[in-house]
C-alpha cells in the first residue's frame, strides 16, 4: 500500500473502488442510491453516505455540493490504484498484435515508433518511448566527410543499422586524407564497442603509443570525442490529438498548454528519466508529475530493457479518469514485448557480444 494510503475498513474500500470503476467508466459524479445497488451491500443509502463522508474527510472523493454525488480526488486514484484496481490483463489478441506489430527485423527507430503508436491506439489516449542512449549501442562505422572548413560531418553506423549524420566543429581544419586515416583507425581498432567506452579506450593507447603514433592517435581522440559525444535524448511520441477528444480535457488554453509541452518534450523527458531506475510500472497522478499542464493528467510508465540493460522508459499518457485496470498490464505488456524484440538476434545491437 502507499506510504500516504489510510487504513480503510473492509466495507468503506469496497465502497470507495466500486465508486471509483463507475465514474472511470462514465465520468459522471456517483451518488450514493447508485452506489447502493452498484455495490451489492445490504446496507441503508444512509450508511453509504455516512461512509462516502469519512471518505471525502480523508480527501479521497470530493464534491461540488452534497446531492451531487461524488467523484475521487488524485488522492483517491491513488489509493485505487496502489490497493484497490483490479488488473486486466491484455487478451491474447491484444498480445498477438503487440509482438506482431514489435517485429525483430525492424530497425530501432522503427521499433520505437511503432511502440508509441501502439501504445496509442490501445489506450486511445498519447503513447509515449524514451530512445535509449546511444552510447549504450555498439557502433559499427564511421566516415568522416569534410564541409566548409572547419566544419565535417561524421556519419555513424550502428550495429542496430540506425545511421546517424552529426556535424561536428573541430579546432582546426581537416584534409580528405587526414579525415580518412582516422577514419579508417577508428574503424579497424573501434568498432563493436559502445561509444562510451572508445574514448577511454583512446587515451588509454595514446599514453601508451609510441611516438609515430602518437599524431594519429591525437587526431583520432579530438574527432572522436566530437563525433561521438551523446547526442540530446529524445522521445517519440504518438497520438497527441485523441487528447482533444477526451471529455475531462476539453479547456482549450489547458490543452493549448499541454500541446506546448509535448512540442517541447523537455519535461516529459525529465518524469521519464525520473522512473527509469525504477523496475516495473510507475504511476504519476495529476499533480504528482509536479507539471503544471499535466495537473489533470496521469503518467503510467514502465522501462524496457535487452541484454541485461535498461534502455529507455515507455508509457501512455492521460486523462486521471483512465481505466488503469486495463492501462497498467498494457504498458508492462508492451515493454517487456519491445524489449523482446530488441533483444533478438538482428535487434537492437548492444555491445554485450561483440568485443
Amino acid at each position: 500500500m502507499h506510504p500516504s494510503a489510510p487504513h480503510l475498513a473492509p466495507r468503506a474500500r469496497h465502497l470507495l473502488r466500486t465508486l471509483i470503476a463507475r465514474h472511470i467508466q462514465d465520468g459522471e459524479p456517483v451518488g450514493s442510491q447508485t452506489l447502493a445497488r452498484l455495490a451489492g451491500l445490504d446496507v441503508s443509502p444512509a450508511t453509504i453516505r455516512n461512509i462516502l463522508g469519512d471518505l471525502e474527510d480523508l480527501g479521497l472523493l470530493s464534491s461540488a455540493h452534497v446531492s451531487a454525488g461524488r467523484v475521487p480526488t488524485a488522492h483517491g486514484y491513488r489509493v485505487f490504484v496502489d490497493s484497490l484496481v483490479k488488473m486486466q490483463p491484455p487478451g491474447e489478441g491484444e498480445l498477438s498484435r503487440l509482438r506482431s506489430e514489435l517485429s525483430t527485423g525492424a530497425g530501432t527507430q522503427a521499433l520505437l515508433g511503432s511502440a508509441s503508436e501502439l501504445l496509442s491506439a490501445m489506450s486511445h489516449f498519447v503513447g509515449v518511448v524514451g530512445a535509449p542512449k546511444r552510447e549504450q549501442f555498439a557502433f559499427r562505422h564511421i566516415d568522416f566527410v569534410a564541409l566548409d572548413a572547419p566544419r565535417v560531418l561524421a556519419i555513424l553506423v550502428f550495429a542496430d543499422n540506425e545511421v546517424q549524420n552529426r556535424v561536428i566543429e573541430p579546432r582546426r581544419s581537416w584534409e580528405p586524407a587526414e579525415l580518412e586515416q582516422v577514419a579508417n583507425y577508428l574503424n579497424a581498432h573501434c568498432a563493436g564497442r559502445p561509444l562510451s567506452e572508445i574514448r577511454s579506450r583512446l587515451l588509454v593507447e595514446l599514453r601508451d603509443a609510441r611516438s609515430e603514433m602518437e599524431q594519429l592517435l591525437a587526431h583520432s581522440v579530438e574527432l572522436a570525442e566530437q563525433a561521438m559525444a551523446p547526442p540530446a535524448d529524445d522521445i517519440v511520441l504518438a497520438g497527441q490529438t485523441r487528447l482533444m477528444g477526451v471529455q475531462d480535457l476539453s479547456d482549450l488554453d489547458r490543452l493549448r498548454e499541454l500541446f506546448d509541452l509535448f512540442a517541447s518534450k523537455r519535461e516529459i523527458l525529465q518524469l521519464l528519466e525520473r522512473t527509469i531506475q525504477a523496475p516495473g510500472v510507475r504511476i504519476f497522478i495529476g499533480e504528482e508529475t509536479g507539471v503544471m499542464p499535466l495537473e489533470n493528467i496521469s503518467l503510467v510508465t514502465a522501462p524496457y530493457s535487452a541484454g541485461g540493460q535498461v534502455l529507455g522508459v515507455l508509457g501512455v499518457i492521460g486523462p486521471k479518469r483512465m481505466a488503469y485496470d486495463r492501462m497498467i498490464p498494457l504498458v508492462e505488456a508492451t515493454a517487456q514485448v519491445l524489449g523482446a524484440a530488441l533483444d533478438a538476434p538482428g535487434g537492437a545491437g548492444l555491445s554485450r557480444d561483440r568485443g
